[in-house]
């Protein structure tokens, strides 16, 4: 007994087990995934083939390997979706064998239940079309790729969201989390949104998909596209109403932050091919992506917080 404590000793302390900053945020995420599943019957991830909804997929299948995601995906297609993000979404639901749900928002538009907005963006009418196939799929937990950083009034949300059974967001019927402890219990009608992201970064969400080697739209990379400039940005041209006679077109050297409708979703000016090149090109920003490239969170100090209110992401 004595020889063996003296050896213990002799070999110091024990090194303590440390996760690295990404490690504990992928393990957060994948709690997160597992606690849904435990907790809800109906749950479905948003998947738009952006590059969080890619990252949260990408964790999603982490966290139930080798079984398959005992969740389906849902997308609300604009209709001025970017071609090679939906190409992007299809292949890898086919790849995973996943199955996809598509609310449409032009078969709105086709029957009259919706309008289109006089400034061609449809980010807006995509709240009735995901309300209603929430309702209609009887989805009790619905993922998000929200993040914290993105905008204020996500800063405010919880990782598990309650939503009435109209999907409005109250502030004041937010649940505590504390000890990463999630209440799921909602009332018939009710669902809850999920935020597994919901700490993450931007630069956190880059640097995920580098260390996971995580491919991704070339959109997202420095490329050659024509362009116009709106409101301070450059937005593509394309069948949605874009450009007007007063906004010439112009071939630059450009990349995509975030990716959302054509017609509200601004490029940035950018030579960065790669991954690395992104990572430090993040790492020099002041600008949050929505902030910088989003023009649908523009329309008012509280647009994003208007539309949560109204069933939004």
């Amino acid at each position: 007994m004595t020889t063996v404590a003296s050896s213990a000793r002799a070999a110091g302390p024990e090194t303590p087990y440390a996760l690295s900053h990404l490690d504990a945020l992928e393990s957060e995420a994948v709690h997160i995934f597992r606690e849904v599943a435990g907790e809800f019957e109906r749950p479905v991830i948003l998947f738009s083939g952006g590059k969080d909804s890619i990252v949260m997929l990408h964790l999603a299948l982490k966290a139930f390997a080798p079984a398959p995601v005992p969740f389906s995906l849902l997308h609300v297609d604009t209709g001025h979706n970017f071609p090679e993000v939906l190409e992007y979404r299809d292949r890898t639901v086919a790849e995973h064998g996943l199955r996809l749900h598509v609310a449409s928002v032009q078969e709105y538009i086709d029957r009259g239940d919706l309008r289109e907005r006089p400034d061609g963006t449809r980010n807006p009418l995509q709240t009735v079309p995901l309300t209603d196939a929430i309702r209609e799929q009887r989805f009790d937990a619905v993922f998000g790729g929200g993040r914290r950083d993105e905008e204020k009034a996500r800063a405010k949300e919880r990782v598990f969201s309650l939503r009435d059974a109209f999907s409005q967001w109250d502030p004041r019927r937010q649940r505590p989390e504390l000890w990463q402890l999630y209440n799921g219990r909602h009332a018939p009608g009710e669902h809850v949104r999920v935020f597994p992201l919901s700490n993450w970064t931007e630069l956190d969400v880059w640097q995920y998909i580098a260390r996971e080697s995580i491919a991704l739209p070339e959109i997202y990379f420095a490329h050659e596209r024509p362009v116009f400039r709106r409101s301070g940005m450059w937005l593509t041209a394309g069948e949605w109403g874009g450009p007007k006679d007063d906004e010439p077109v112009e071939t630059r050297l450009v990349r995509y932050r975030t990716v959302g409708d054509m017609s509200c979703t601004g490029a940035v000016d950018s030579d960065a091919t790669t991954l690395d090149a992104v990572i430090t090109e993040i790492a020099a920003s002041r600008l949050t992506e929505r902030g910088a490239t989003r023009a649908d969170d523009k329309l008012s100090e509280a647009a994003m917080e208007d539309r949560k209110r109204e069933g939004y992401f």
